[in-house]
C-alpha cells in the first residue's frame, strides 16, 4: 500500500480552520499580481497526502452512519450534530477534489463522489424538512458507509496516482478556460450555475490546502478571493436548492448572475495566465 506523509496537529487545524471558512467573504480581498501556477511534484503529493489525512482523520465511519441512522429514524439532529455532518462532508469534498486536481485522470473514484452527492442530498433533505428525501438518501448511505464498501473505497483513495507538475497545470488551465467561457453567458440555468459553482469551489480548496501546508501571501490571497465568489455563489444555491424543495421554483430556471459575482468572476478570469 502506498506510504503517504504525515501532517502535524497544527498544520491539519490550518487546513479545517482554511475550509471551514471557504463561503465567508471578505470584501477586500485581491488577487496576488502575478498568479502564479508552478507547483513542484513533491507540493502535489504533500498536497494530496494532506487532503487524504484531513478525511482518514477527520471523519468516522461509525459517528457518520449514526447520524444517517438517526434522521432516518426522524429524530433529527442537535446543533452540535448538524455541525458534526457539515464538518464530514466538507472533509468529502475537500479530498473529492483532490482527486480531481492531483490524480492522473483527473477524476474522483465513482464511489467516493457517490457518497459525497448523497451526504449533500441528504443534507438538502434534512435541512428542508423533505422526509422522503431523507429516507432515500438514508438507504444508499447506509449501503456506502458500510464497512466493506467503506474499506475498499478507501483503500482506492489511499492508491491514487498522481499527475506531474505540468499535468496539473494544464488541468488547472483547461477548467478556468472552461470558466472563461461559462462566465460569457447572459442566464445560467440552475445546472450551469451549479457547474460554474464546483470549478471555482475546486480553486477553493487548492490554495486552501497550500495555504496550510506552507502559509504564504500568495494562496492566502487566491484562497481568500475565490472563497468569496464561492460565498456568494454558495447563498445563491441554497436559495436555489430551497425554491425548488417548496415548488416555489424550478432548479432549472434561468436568471442572470448577481452583479457582484460575475463582477469577481470576470476579474478573476482576466488575470489568470491561461
Amino acid at each position: 500500500m502506498t506510504e503517504w506523509p504525515k501532517f502535524s496537529p497544527e498544520t491539519l487545524g490550518r487546513l479545517f480552520d482554511a475550509v471551514d471558512v471557504d463561503d465567508i467573504i471578505d470584501a477586500h480581498t485581491c488577487l496576488p499580481d502575478p498568479i502564479v501556477l508552478a507547483v513542484p511534484e513533491d507540493a502535489i503529493r504533500r498536497c494530496y497526502a494532506l487532503c487524504l489525512q484531513f478525511w482518514d482523520d477527520g471523519v468516522s465511519r461509525e459517528e457518520l452512519l449514526h447520524l444517517v441512522e438517526k434522521l432516518m429514524r426522524n429524530e433529527g439532529l442537535s446543533a452540535d450534530e448538524r455541525l458534526q455532518y457539515k464538518h464530514s462532508r466538507a472533509r468529502y469534498k475537500h479530498l473529492r477534489f483532490a482527486q480531481r486536481l492531483y490524480s492522473r485522470n483527473h477524476r474522483s473514484s465513482y464511489l467516493f463522489d457517490l457518497t459525497t452527492r448523497v451526504l449533500g442530498h441528504m443534507q438538502d433533505g434534512f435541512r428542508g424538512g423533505k422526509r422522503g428525501t431523507i429516507v432515500r438518501q438514508g438507504w444508499k448511505l447506509r449501503v456506502l458507509l458500510s464497512k466493506p464498501v467503506w474499506n475498499f473505497v478507501r483503500r482506492g483513495m489511499v492508491e491514487t496516482r498522481l499527475d506531474s507538475e505540468a499535468g496539473v497545470i494544464a488541468f488547472q488551465k483547461a477548467e478556468m478556460s472552461r470558466l472563461k467561457k461559462a462566465v460569457n453567458r447572459t442566464i445560467f440555468a440552475g445546472d450551469q450555475f451549479h457547474a460554474v459553482r464546483k470549478i471555482v469551489s475546486m480553486q477553493v480548496s487548492y490554495y486552501d490546502t497550500l495555504r496550510s501546508l506552507a502559509p504564504n501571501e500568495h494562496a492566502y490571497c487566491m484562497s481568500r478571493f475565490l472563497a468569496a465568489i464561492n460565498g456568494l455563489m454558495g447563498s445563491r444555491h441554497d436559495e436555489m436548492v430551497a425554491e425548488s424543495l417548496s415548488g416555489r421554483r424550478s432548479y432549472n430556471t434561468p436568471a442572470p448572475l448577481a452583479k457582484e459575482t460575475r463582477s469577481r468572476l470576470e476579474t478573476l478570469v482576466a488575470r489568470y495566465p491561461l
